[in-house]
């Protein structure tokens, strides 16, 4: 259904923390230019938790509007409560989005059949397609694939973001939920990997800040390209390792800021990143040419 290098945008904000739709129209735009093949907007590093509900509407509205049919948007509505993950995602589904993104809920560490059935409940609320995240070094509860596989019988759910950097998953999943069901990487440091695998793609931090590269990188990694996929990549390294040094999206709304493409907001509890790895991060952005 999506495939290769889908970006998890950042949300844009004014000093003062307000959503900055201009300059998230700025970074859409930049985005279609570089060869992204998607947008995954107001997830985790939209600061989805720190949205109210009309704000993460008018986000996901506006992605839709600034993106133009230029490429699929999958829009993050997930939450640690399934009445109000149901509430928000009814609210999105109006719009034309082309998918859900709804991360396991957090905080809760709901068990297997706990997970099962918040996501029924959802997939059943919604008529578009829904894309599982499991992210346990966020969430503290890891849906393993036998609890995937049994989600993946859902009509109304096509894939996975698989964020445990577990490379061994690609061949679980895959035996367990069949060839239709579609796997991507929510780790940037083990996407390639993943991709050549068998993954269909990659829901990329990094691709914030390159895209073209990212874009790149999948498709010679679809492409089953191993030896010029890697190379591709090592540029990337450091990006994919140092744009976590800090709590995410600290270190990539500092880059984008550094590339003059965004303005320096974000909201607490998140501060804006350190003056100790500021260094750190820039040298990443050079390694990877994204600045001279």
């Amino acid at each position: 259904m999506f495939s290769g290098s889908l970006v998890a945008i950042v949300t844009p904000m004014t000093p003062d923390g307000a959503v900055d739709f201009g300059a998230f129209e700025r970074l859409i735009d930049f985005h279609a230019a570089s060869g992204t093949d998607g947008l995954v907007v107001a997830g985790t590093t939209g600061e989805s938790a720190t949205l109210v509900k009309s704000e993460h509407v008018a986000v996901i509205e506006a992605a839709v509007k600034f993106a133009a049919g230029r490429m699929p948007v999958i829009a993050g509505t997930g939450s640690n409560s399934t009445g109000q993950t149901v509430d928000l995602s009814r609210e999105v589904n109006r719009l034309p989005v082309d998918g859900f993104l709804i991360v396991t809920p957090y905080y809760n560490k709901p068990t297997p059949e706990g997970l099962i059935a918040h996501y029924e409940a959802i997939a059943d609320a919604v008529d578009k397609p829904i894309m599982l995240y499991n992210v346990p070094g966020r969430t503290a509860v890891d849906m393993l694939p036998q609890t995937v596989a049994r989600l993946a019988s859902h009509a109304n759910i096509f894939g996975i973001k698989e964020a445990t950097g577990d490379v061994s998953r690609v061949a679980s999943l895959r035996e367990l939920c069949g060839d239709q069901f579609a796997l991507y990487s929510g780790d940037d440091a083990t996407s390639r990997e993943f991709m050549l695998a068998g993954g269909q793609g990659v829901v990329s931090v990094t691709s914030n800040v390159a895209p073209q590269a990212m874009a790149d990188m999948c498709r010679a990694a679809l492409a089953g390209e191993a030896e010029r996929a890697a190379g591709l990549d090592a540029p990337l390294e450091a990006l994919h390792r140092d744009l976590f040094v800090e709590a995410n999206p600290t270190p990539v709304k500092w880059a984008l800021q550094r590339m003059g493409l965004i303005d320096g907001g974000i909201r607490l509890p998140l501060l804006p990143l350190s003056v100790a790895q500021q260094p750190v991060v820039e040298s990443a952005l050079r390694q990877a040419g994204v600045i001279e």
